[in-house]
């Protein structure tokens, strides 16, 4: 059964002209919502795998294989996290529309599609809700979608902005608010 794993792109994914797309689709060492966290290198043999057969990471509208909107071109991991970059097909509707809710502002999350291959049970002896998920050490990636409401809250696309400027930004404004909830306990 393929799972999903969402990702706000406050990691910085941005949208530029001409409908291309970039940011990262996962970080490592981030647990999302449901309690897990992947590893790095958790996607190279995948990628790997992809790579020797000619194939391609495919990039869906909100999980549905029956709606590709457009192709990512290079998907890789780096200390950060699994980054994309891409381009939305706006001959199909789909994708006219995603651009149009990228560009307003109404859709910015990412969310990976993956199968796991091997992953650790985490929480032995840790305090009330951490570490109660899975650390995922190797997964099959299928596809990275443009989702609404995505799992890993970092992984938020940052329109018209710079790539790297946008990763840092939203990096900072994440140690920002996690200092803010250490400090209010």
């Amino acid at each position: 059964m393929l799972e999903h794993k969402f990702c706000r792109p406050e990691a910085g994914l941005t949208l530029s002209e001409g409908c291309e797309l970039s940011g990262y689709a996962s970080l490592f060492g981030v647990r999302d919502q449901g309690g897990d966290l992947v590893a790095p290198g958790a996607y190279a043999k995948s990628l790997a795998r992809l790579k020797a057969k000619g194939g391609r990471v495919r990039m869906l509208w909100q999980h549905d294989p029956t709606q590709p909107i457009g192709i990512w071109d290079e998907v890789r991991e780096d200390a950060t996290g699994l980054w994309v970059k891409g381009r939305l097909l706006t001959e199909v509707a789909k994708g006219r529309e995603a651009a149009a809710l990228l560009e307003a502002g109404a859709l910015d999350g990412l969310s990976i599609g993956y199968r796991t291959l091997r992953a650790e049970r985490e929480g032995a002896g840790q305090s009330a809700g951490k570490g109660k998920g899975r650390r995922l050490l190797e997964v099959e990636l299928w596809e990275v979608s443009l989702v609404t409401f995505p799992m890993l809250s970092e992984a938020r696309v940052a329109a018209k902005s710079e790539e790297v400027t946008s990763v840092f930004d939203g990096l900072a404004a994440l140690f920002e608010s996690a200092r803010r909830d250490l400090a209010g306990r």
